[in-house]
């Protein structure tokens, strides 16, 4: 199969939702909703649930068609390397940290890639989950030719949670 080089996606494209398959439908609810925020839009049955910011129709979709009670995927196999949820601000990634650091769960990691400020962590079943937020276009990095500097550095926390005060 060869690309047609010349056609380009429109730039209005947005990845409308990710659909997970997942071991308990409860205990990611428990993540997504009761840890995240995320409000819960519907249910299909009892081995799907529809979840969303902002009443969207749903940005993840959770179900255990092929998946109830299975262990997590391994690791080093192909797949889904995480989900990324952009925050529309600064504070809004602080608030989310807070929330984490409050219910003591475990991060996998914390960078600062330039372009935006993340950290990471996994889901319920072990899926891996980035939240972040993107700094204005404006402030992004850039090479001596023009493209993007994207790098990753430590996150400064500290300056992060300054949000909150």
């Amino acid at each position: 199969m060869s690309a047609n080089n010349d056609y380009k996606i429109p730039a209005q494209t947005r990845i409308g939702h990710v659909h997970l398959k997942v071991s308990n439908i409860q205990e990611s609810l428990d993540f997504y909703c009761g840890l995240l925020g995320f409000e819960l839009t519907t249910t299909y049955g009892s081995d799907a649930a529809f979840i969303s910011a902002g009443g969207y129709h749903h940005h993840i979709g959770l179900n255990t068609w092929h998946s109830k009670n299975g262990p997590p995927a391994p690791r080093h196999s192909t797949g889904l390397f995480h989900t990324a949820i952009l925050y529309p601000t600064r504070k809004d990634l602080a608030i989310a940290f807070q929330r984490l650091q409050d219910a003591n769960y475990p991060l996998s990691g914390a960078a600062d890639h330039g372009v935006s400020e993340a950290i990471y962590l996994d889901d319920p079943d072990q899926n891996g989950v980035e939240l972040y937020w993107d700094r204005p276009k404006d402030q992004w990095p850039q090479k001596p030719d023009g493209s993007l500097e994207m790098y990753t550095r430590p996150l400064d926390i500290a300056d992060l949670l300054g949000e909150l005060e």
